[in-house]
């Protein structure tokens, strides 16, 4: 029920949560940054973490101390690369499994027809493009996994992908995130992203 509760003032409130995280100390912050980020990537039951709002907050606090930036990039990278990776075997190894057993209820056959649909359509590159859209975002490397993707080939897309996904909505909060106008509409700007 805990974990119920802190997703929920997660989804309400990410810089609420994030300040939090930082008042515990610079560990408890970066990994909660990491396990959010790992965990909306990298486990198939969890496409409705907010990994873009998460980030641009992150990168706002970077921008007024509270984060190193690069630590903080780091971090971003290294979550959101071994999240797909985990997902990549998830799907490999239990894929038809899960799905057969119907228990993922956001994995009803229109989102997987249209997460195939995307790889089909986009092959390898899907695996980068993947990452700027919520829910796809935590399909593809899972649908990649089961449908047999080379390993080889969905890592160097994972590289990329990660690192460009993280990289762009830390920075975006990094600086613009001490504009007064985002300050005073911070919440309404992660809606923006969230609906975007």
């Amino acid at each position: 029920m805990q974990f119920i509760n802190f997703i929920s003032e997660l989804l309400r409130d990410p810089r609420g949560a994030i300040a939090a995280a930082i008042a515990m100390g610079p560990v408890a912050a970066y990994g909660f940054i990491f396990l959010i980020i790992f965990i909306e990537t990298g486990v198939v039951f969890f496409p409705f973490l907010p990994g873009d709002s998460l980030l641009f907050a992150s990168g706002f606090f970077a921008a007024t101390g509270d984060f190193n930036i690069f630590v903080l990039l780091g971090v971003a990278w290294a979550a959101a690369i071994l999240g797909d990776q985990c997902n990549f075997f998830i799907g490999h190894f239990l894929g038809r499994k899960i799905i057969e057993s119907g228990k993922v209820k956001a994995m009803t056959p229109e989102r997987i027809e249209k997460s195939e649909a995307f790889l089909d359509k986009w092959g390898r590159l899907a695996i980068f493009l993947g990452r700027f859209f919520p829910f796809i975002r935590t399909f593809v490397p899972f649908l990649a996994g089961m449908g047999g993707m080379a390993w080889h080939h969905f890592f160097a897309f994972n590289i990329l992908g990660g690192i460009t996904w993280s990289t762009l909505f830390t920075l975006l909060g990094y600086f613009f995130g001490g504009i007064p106008f985002v300050q005073k509409h911070f919440e309404l700007l992660i809606i923006a992203i969230i609906v975007a």
